[in-house]
């Protein structure tokens, strides 16, 4: 077992120095040790121990040979250091005497007397009240530190241990969780966990501080505090530096869910908030599925953590990024010139990244399903590469594939249905047909939709539809009695046929779980 004894040198007195008013002057500042402190004229130091920090009374800086004098009998007394509390200036010769005679000359011109000598007193001999004095003046440092308006952590972080005399710093840990003392935080997001060194004065045998020795007292009491203070500036950081990304995150959002009509409106606001809408835009639709329970929402603490993750990803790259929340799925929005080449690949190598990151924050129970949408221009464009992204996601989960990457397939009919579904009137004028089918709850109203699309694909073939479906005719005609009962439409009339396959097409590429 090692046994920790307190030893101060003139260089860990040093450490607090911003707290004790002490400038080193003259002599070495590492090395001597100190044992105690006493208060000492110039003629009296013969009377001194060994390791004896001495505090010379003076109003004015004594004669430059008193002063030679005093240094060649503190030097053969083995005295640590002489301390004036005037604002001392050495001749030449002293600063060789001190030097050559290992003694340390320290100023405390704006220093009390015996409250010095009181301070330096509690310092070697620690106890409580010395423990309550440094707790309280580091916490005061760090508290102004923190109070500047373009203070950052590492501010708040240099003013604490400059006071306390122990270094404090920020690692990385990933075990560390917003509700541990020690931990620094944007919101209830950890970001790292505060770390202090060990305590000045405090050394093995050997001189070297043992690897995880227990902080003193005064770091124990002021560690949780710095860590608050940390944690208020790096919000307010991260506060000012993401909310106008943040606020047109917002103006996305709005747009995505908008009426198609409103969509011109938003152009003014998305310029007073300093986004070019008529731009180009590629959408990536981020989708949580619970693997052992599809209706369970993703754990609270992911949504903070994977905007901070992605909002720090993206702020070094050229392209304007914007990342927003609809309910648990999350929009990457990346925007470029017309025309810019690989724009899509860019984003899917961002979106991937997050993708990884939210899987890791879920858990294993969850997977996070990436849907891509393709570029697109201006305020309609943001809208339609955002539907494009949400199917391909809901699309790809709905296959049973939860976790992979989609790309949104861009020819031929499937480009015309995205074109319907992106628009709320269109997609709602056609639903309307189909809403009959919604009475008989969501599996069976899911089955005949699909029952329904394969005989008009068909062209109301119950042979064919039935070799699909993989069901005797006699079933499907039974089946398409009870549809046509309930939708009371004529699927013998080609352009009521055409409208209600189209409302089955646009019906089934949005189903998420259907």
């Amino acid at each position: 077992m090692i046994v920790l004894m307190a030893q101060w040198s003139v260089a860990d007195l040093l450490a607090h120095a911003d707290r004790l008013g002490l400038h080193p002057i003259a002599g070495p500042v590492t090395g001597a040790r100190v044992e105690r402190v006493d208060i000492a004229e110039l003629g009296g130091l013969d009377a001194l121990e060994a390791g004896t920090l001495a505090i010379v009374p003076a109003h004015e800086n004594p004669a430059p040979y008193l002063v030679d004098v005093a240094l060649r009998r503190a030097s053969a007394r083995g005295v640590a250091g002489l301390v004036f509390t005037t604002d001392l200036t050495l001749a030449e010769t002293a600063v060789s005497l001190a030097e050559r005679g290992g003694v340390a000359v320290l100023s405390a011109p704006a220093a009390k007397l015996s409250d010095l000598a009181v301070a330096i007193d509690r310092l070697l001999s620690g106890g409580a009240s010395e423990t309550m004095t440094r707790a309280a003046y580091a916490i005061e440092r760090a508290t102004a530190a923190a109070g500047l308006a373009d203070a950052s952590v590492d501010d708040v972080l240099l003013a604490a241990s400059q006071a306390l005399g122990v270094p404090f710093s920020l690692v990385d840990d990933p075990a560390v969780t917003w509700a541990d003392n020690d931990a620094v935080c944007v919101g209830e997001v950890p970001i790292g966990r505060l770390v202090a060194a060990a305590p000045s004065g405090v050394a093995a045998p050997d001189g070297v501080a043992p690897e995880g020795a227990a902080p003193d007292g005064a770091t124990a009491l002021v560690g949780p505090v710095v860590a608050s203070l940390a944690s208020r500036v790096a919000q307010r950081h991260v506060r000012d530096r993401f909310a106008p990304t943040r606020s047109r995150a917002d103006l996305i959002v709005e747009l995505v869910l908008a009426e198609s009509a409103r969509v011109d409106g938003f152009v003014g606001q998305a310029a007073q908030l300093g986004f070019p809408l008529q731009l180009s835009h590629v959408v990536g639709w981020l989708k949580p599925t619970g693997l052992t329970d599809p209706d369970a929402r993703p754990p609270r603490s992911v949504e903070p953590a994977l905007e901070l993750f992605a909002l720090e990803l993206v702020a070094a790259r050229e392209e304007m990024w914007h990342i927003a929340f609809i309910q648990d799925d999350l929009l990457i929005v990346s925007t470029e010139s017309h025309g810019a080449g690989d724009h899509q690949r860019r984003l899917r190598e961002v979106a991937t990244r997050i993708q990884r990151h939210a899987g890791t924050l879920a858990g294993p129970d969850w997977a996070y399903t990436l849907g891509l949408g393709t570029p697109q221009l201006g305020a309609a464009g943001l809208r339609q590469s955002a539907a494009e992204a949400r199917i391909a996601a809901e699309s790809a989960v709905a296959a049973g594939r939860p976790g992979d990457v989609e790309l949104t397939d861009v020819t031929g009919l499937r480009r015309v249905l995205l074109d319907l579904y992106a628009s709320p009137i269109s997609r709602n004028l056609l639903g309307d047909i189909l809403a009959p089918l919604d009475a008989l709850g969501p599996e069976r109203s899911a089955t005949a939709v699909r029952t329904l699309l394969s005989y008009l694909s068909h062209r109301n073939s119950l042979a064919q539809a039935a070799r699909e479906l993989n069901l005797h005719p006699n079933a499907v005609g039974y089946r398409l009695k009870r549809i046509r009962e309930v939708l009371q439409l004529d699927l013998d009339d080609p352009d009521t046929r055409f409208s209600v396959e189209l409302a089955c097409r646009v019906r089934l590429l949005g189903a998420s779980r259907h």
